[in-house]
Formats: structure tokens, sequence, C-alpha cells
């Protein structure tokens, strides 16, 4: 790893290291108004079924219907109508690197990705703009029977498959649910079969190109009973001249004793505004694992969630929110206890500096009937200067007088007397602060795949490295 960690060490972001916002043409355009006609071109041009039109009609109609969520900042920014909902690239999805256009190869050279994918990933997709442009697994998989498809394709291939999951895990419960099931494209289905164990893990990474893009990728990642898989989503741009609106939607689904890990790695440019639709289920004896790191962008609001649905289900949701200059990060989580003797743990570790609010919005629902279930909520804040701040909105709705539901939270800021200790023994400022940032959140990266680890952590430290103010 140490050329990836060579290729961003002389920079002070990621956005830096990819550059300015290059212009590319693309094979089809979708912009303007949001109507039956667009959301029908979409639908066309894929070449869908038709139960997906209806789908996605249905969609537009609940999207016009909707109010826009109370609860979300920066929405005033975007205007719908100036954005690009729709940008195929002229490229096909191609299996090997050498045949992705150069000046679109280059970003992902300078992210690691095929050097990570050759070190460590059984299966990866990469999407550009709408559409994904380089897919590949590993046969070895496919003679065990897994499926990773591209959505599109998979809409296609496995129609009775994806109808069971397609907005069933995460239904259009929101104005921007209910836009990006009107206009999704691209993403990935992964079915594990039952007892299929896939030790590495797969990884999809979306990339938005371009300013005045919206970018809606919907992908479902199935373990069917007593499977295994770990999914890596990860998302950057360049240095955007305007903004650019990220929608996208995961499902997930852990069948009976099934254990499913989903991690994400956000490194978004400062002129994104991020959301994101995250939702699983766990049935009995299953495991969901969340992991969530949400780094860049304008403004993020993100919410993994799991709802408990079986006996025994379990599941863990760690987040960690960088919030660097005057830009509002929400990377909270939702848990639904429906079932006796489930668990649930989240730990939430955010960063603000600059400026930065990093808010922690959660909820706990145990239902009546969900005997002994236990949750606990661990909030740590570091804030390191006094335009900063950090906000923590726990809502527990406890229905069982049996369940176990707790909560804590912590604030604190870098002190003089720590970079003191720090510079006697032969550290800069700047390192420093940036061992103070890492030491704060490095009971998760240790849990992270070495590659990630390694990324992410640069990652952080190139962010908060070089601060201008504490105490």
């Amino acid at each position: 790893m140490e050329s990836l960690r060579a290729t961003i060490s002389h920079v002070e972001s990621v956005e830096e290291a990819l550059g300015l916002e290059k212009k590319f043409a693309y094979q089809v355009e979708l912009k303007g108004r949001i109507t039956r006609d667009m959301v029908e071109e979409v639908s066309r041009l894929k070449g869908e079924p038709d139960w997906m039109r209806r789908l996605r009609l249905r969609m537009l109609e609940l999207f016009e219907k909707l109010p826009t969520p109370r609860w979300v900042r920066a929405v005033e920014e975007i205007d719908l109508e100036a954005l690009v909902h729709y940008a195929k690239p002229q490229v096909e999805t191609v299996s090997s690197w050498d045949q992705v256009p150069k000046e679109i190869r280059q970003y992902y050279e300078k992210l690691g990705l095929p050097e990570i994918e050759a070190k460590a990933l059984l299966g990866l997709g990469a999407q550009f703009d709408s559409e994904i442009i380089y897919f590949n697994l590993k046969k070895k998989l496919q003679e065990r029977g897994v499926v990773m498809l591209p959505m599109e394709e998979a809409v296609r291939r496995y129609p009775d498959l994806v109808q069971r999951y397609f907005m069933k895990v995460f239904p259009p419960e929101h104005k921007f649910a209910a836009l990006h099931g009107a206009l999704w494209s691209g993403g990935v289905f992964i079915y594990v079969p039952p007892g299929v164990r896939i030790e590495q893990p797969l990884e999809t990474f979306f990339f938005i190109g371009q300013s005045m893009e919206s970018q809606m990728e919907h992908s479902i990642v199935v373990a069917d009973r007593g499977a295994y898989v770990h999914w890596i989503e990860g998302c950057s741009a360049p240095r955007l001249l305007k903004y650019s609106f990220h929608n996208g939607m995961v499902e997930g689904y852990a069948h009976e004793g099934a254990t499913l890990k989903i991690t994400t790695v956000q490194n978004w440019s400062r002129n994104v505004v991020n959301f994101n639709n995250k939702r699983a289920i766990a049935e009995a004896g299953a495991k969901v694992h969340w992991v969530e790191g949400s780094i860049g962008s304008k403004t993020t609001y993100t919410f993994p969630s799991t709802v408990l649905k079986g006996e025994g289900a379990s599941t863990e949701i760690v987040g960690i929110t960088a919030a660097k200059g005057p830009h509002w990060k929400e990377n909270g989580a939702k848990v639904w206890h429906l079932a006796p003797r489930t668990s649930s743990r989240v730990v939430n570790k955010s960063i603000s500096a600059e400026g930065g609010v990093a808010v922690y919005r959660g909820v706990v629902h145990v239902q009546r009937g969900a005997k002994y279930a236990k949750s606990h909520v661990q909030c740590d804040s570091l804030v390191l200067d006094k335009e900063s701040a950090t906000l923590t909105v726990p809502h527990d709705q406890v229905f069982e007088e049996t369940a176990v539901v707790t909560h804590e939270a912590t604030a604190s800021t870098i002190s003089e007397e720590k970079l003191a200790y720090l510079r006697a023994r032969g550290f800069t400022e700047d390192d420093a602060k940036a061992a103070i940032v890492l030491g704060f959140v490095g009971d998760i990266l240790k849990d992270l795949p070495f590659e990630y680890a390694v990324v992410l952590g640069r990652v952080i430290e190139l962010e908060f490295g070089r601060l201008s103010k504490v105490g």
C-alpha cells in the first residue's frame, strides 16, 4: 500500500489529488423538469421489463405528492430542474481496466482501485455518473452460484429474484426516496446462496464526474440462509465548480443465520450534497454489520438502519463523521427490534473543525413483545475549535418492559497539554494533531479491511493534520 499512500501524501485532500472536474461527452443526457416522459425514457433506454417501468411511475407519483422532509438542510440549494438526472458515458461496461477510456481510468488509478482489486477483492464494479463502466467477478464465485451483476442486468436476467427485494426493504417513505425510485440508475445486485461464505470482500465504487448532476444508484446485497458476505461501497468526486446531488440507496437482506457486512467509505468533494437511503433486514439468528465512513461533501445525510425481524438477530452500526469547514454532516443510525432476544450496538464518532457541525440522529425502537431486547448507543465527539459544534439527537421508543436500552455520549477537545506532550517527543504541530485524531477513531479503523483502514486513515490525516486553531 506504500504506492497508494504516496499518491496522496503530498496533497491536502483527495479532492486535490483528483484535481478539477473535466468535461466529458455523453451518449445520453436527460435533464430538466422531472416528468412521466423522462421516467419512461430512462426505462426505455435500459430495456427494462414492464414491472420496473410501472414501479418507476408509481414512485414518480409519490414524489410529486410527498412534502419535503422538514429535517433536511441545504435542500433549497438543489434545483432539480437544473440537474442532469441521467448521464450515460460514451463507454460500455468492460472487464479490463485497459478498456476504460484513459481520461476516466486515471481517476480510479489515483484512488488505487485497480491495486486494491488485485490484492483484496473477489469482485468489483465501478460506476461513472449514471452507469457501471467496469465490472469483474472472479470465476470461482460464479461457480459457487454467487450472483453479482450491474443492477440493470440483474433486473433483466433475474426479475423474480430482484423483485423480492427491490424497494421492499426501503420503501418510498420520504420524498427523496420516491425520487430515487423514479430515476435510479446503476448500482449492483449481489446474491449469495445458502451456506456460501465469501471471505474476501466485494466492492462497488461510485464516482460523480461533473457538476450539476444527480447520481441515484441502487444496490441490493442478499445473504441467503447461513451465508456470509462483505460488500464495500466507495464514493468520490473531483473538485466540482458547482454542486452535484447524490441520492443513492442500499438495501440489504440477511436470511436466517446469515452474516451481512456493509462498509462504506464516502470521500465526496466539497460541492456534493449527499443523501443516502440505507436499510437491511435481519431474520432469526442473522447478523448485520454497518460501517459508515463519511468524509468530505458539503452536506451529508446518512442513517444506516437495521430491522431485527427474527428472534436472536443482531446488528452493529459504526459511523465516522468528519465535518471540516462550514458544512453540516449527519451520520446516524436506526434500529427496529421486532423480535425477542434481538440486540444492537451503535458506535458513532464525529470530528468537527473550522466551523463544521457533526450530528448524530438516531432511533432505537423496541416493539411490544420483543422480549429481552438489548441496545446500546455510544456517541463520542471531538470538537477542535470554538467555531465548530456537535449535536446528538437520540430517540428511543421502548414498548417492552423487559428490554434494556442505554445511551452514552462524550465530547472532548484537543488540549494544549496533549499537543505539548507530543511536541516534546518530536512531533510537529500537524503530526501531533493528526495523531490525536487518528487515536480517536483508531478502534474503528482496526476493524476495517487493511487496505481500507490505510486509505481512510490517510484521508483523515489529510483532513485534520493542518488545522489553524485548537482549543
